[in-house]
C-alpha cells in the first residue's frame, strides 16, 4: 500500500497545441497513532519532572547551591584545558600515523599499525593508571649517549606534572584513533585527485595540504566532532593518573564532605551537557562549511512547494527541416524531384 493518495486535476492544452497531463497532487496519508504514541512520550516525560522535582533523594537545595560554586567552575576550566590540549595532540599525532599507515615503507607501515595495535587494544583506564606510574618506572630522565653516562638526569616529578600526564595519556589514547579517522578521509579522494596534482608539478606535501585534505574534510570533520565530545567525557577517568582537579572529581570530593552525591553528579551532568551541547552547534556549523557543494541541489525559489509534479505528454514537437532546394514539395508534404 503507498504512503500517499493522488488527486487528479483535468488534463490541460500547451499553448504549442500538445496534450499535457494532468498534474499529480500527493496528499499524505494519515497516522494517528504516532499521534498517539508522540502523546504518551510526553506525558511519560511530563511525569518523569514532576516526579522528580519531588523526590527528597535528588537535594535540588544543594544542586543550586553548588552548581556556580567556584571549586566548580575552576574544575570546568580544568576539563576543558584537558580537552583541547589533549585533542591537539591526538590530532596532529594521528595525521602523522594516517601518513605513516599510507607509506609504501613497510617498516613505517608497521611502526604505524603496531602503535594502533597497542593502544587500541587496551583500555584507556589501565593506560591512566600507567601513565600515574611513569615517575615509578622512570625515576629520572636522563640525557646523553645510551649505555653510557648522561650528561643531563632530571627529576620526572619536578619536570613532568600530573595534569601533563593526564594529557598525554589521553593524547596518546584519542590519537590511535584519528589515525584511523584521517586514513578513512584521505582514502575517500579518489586517487585521480592526486594524479592530476602531481600532473601540475606540486610536490607531495602541496598535494596533501591544498588538494587530499580539504576534500577529505568532509569525511573526516563528523568523526572528529565525536571523538572531541567523548574525550570532554571520557576525562572523568583522569582520577586513575591521579588527578583530581577535573569536573567529576571536584565533585566527587564535594559529595564525600557533605556526604551527598547525587546533587552533585546532576552537578556535573549539568556542566558536561552543557559543553557538549556547544560542541555540537560548532561541529554542526563545521560539517556545513565543509560539505558546501556536495549532495542534491536545492530547489529555487519560485518552485512549485505544494506537491503538485506536473507531466508532461503528448506529440513531441520536432522542429521541421527545411526542404531541399532541388525539390518540390506539394499540399500532403511530400517531396517530388
Amino acid at each position: 500500500m503507498s504512503d500517499s493518495r493522488r488527486s487528479v486535476t483535468p488534463a490541460s492544452v500547451s499553448p504549442n497545441g500538445t496534450d499535457q497531463a494532468e498534474a499529480i497532487r500527493a496528499i499524505r496519508l494519515r497516522h494517528p497513532w504516532r499521534n498517539i504514541v508522540a502523546v504518551v512520550l510526553v506525558a511519560v516525560l511530563v511525569l518523569f519532572i514532576v516526579d522528580a522535582s519531588q523526590r527528597d533523594a535528588y537535594s535540588w537545595d544543594n544542586f543550586a547551591k553548588f552548581i556556580f560554586d567556584k571549586r566548580i567552575s575552576q574544575a570546568a576550566g580544568y576539563t576543558l584545558l584537558l580537552t583541547v590540549y589533549s585533542m591537539i595532540i591526538a590530532i596532529i599525532l594521528g595525521v602523522t600515523l594516517a601518513v605513516m599507515r599510507l607509506s609504501d615503507n613497510p617498516v613505517v607501515t608497521g611502526i604505524a599499525w603496531l602503535y594502533l595495535w597497542v593502544f587500541r587494544g587496551t583500555p584507556v583506564y589501565v593506560q591512566l593508571v600507567f601513565w600515574g606510574l611513569f615517575s615509578t618506572i622512570y625515576s629520572t630522565i636522563d640525557l646523553g649517549i645510551p649505555f653510557a653516562e648522561p650528561w643531563l638526569s632530571l627529576d620526572t616529578n619536578a619536570i613532568i606534572s600530573v595534569f601533563w600526564l593526564a594529557v598525554i595519556g589521553l593524547a596518546l589514547n584519542e590519537s590511535a584513533y584519528m589515525a584511523e579517522i584521517v586514513r578513512a578521509g584521505i582514502l575517500s579522494v579518489d586517487k585521480g585527485q592526486d594524479e592530476a596534482a602531481t600532473a601540475l608539478g606540486m610536490s607531495w606535501l602541496q598535494t596533501m595540504t591544498r588538494v587530499v585534505i580539504p576534500q577529505a574534510m568532509r569525511i573526516i570533520i563528523p568523526p572528529t566532532g565525536n571523538e572531541v565530545i567523548s574525550m570532554l567525557k571520557t576525562t572523568s577517568l583522569v582520577a586513575a593518573v591521579p588527578f583530581s582537579f577535573d569536573l567529576y572529581g571536584r565533585s566527587r570530593d564535594i559529595s564525600a564532605v557533605i556526604f551527598d552525591p547525587i546533587p552533585l553528579l546532576l552537578v556535573a551532568s549539568a556542566w558536561y551537557l552543557l559543553f557538549t551541547s556547544i560542541l555540537m552547534v560548532g561541529q554542526y556549523f563545521l560539517e556545513k562549511r565543509f560539505s558546501r557543494g556536495v549532495g542534491q541541489a536545492r530547489p529555487e525559489k519560485n518552485d512549485n512547494a505544494t506537491g503538485t509534479i506536473p507531466l508532461v505528454t503528448g506529440v513531441i514537437d520536432t522542429p521541421r527541416s527545411e526542404p531541399d532546394p532541388g525539390t518540390d514539395t506539394d499540399a500532403s508534404g511530400k517531396e517530388h524531384r
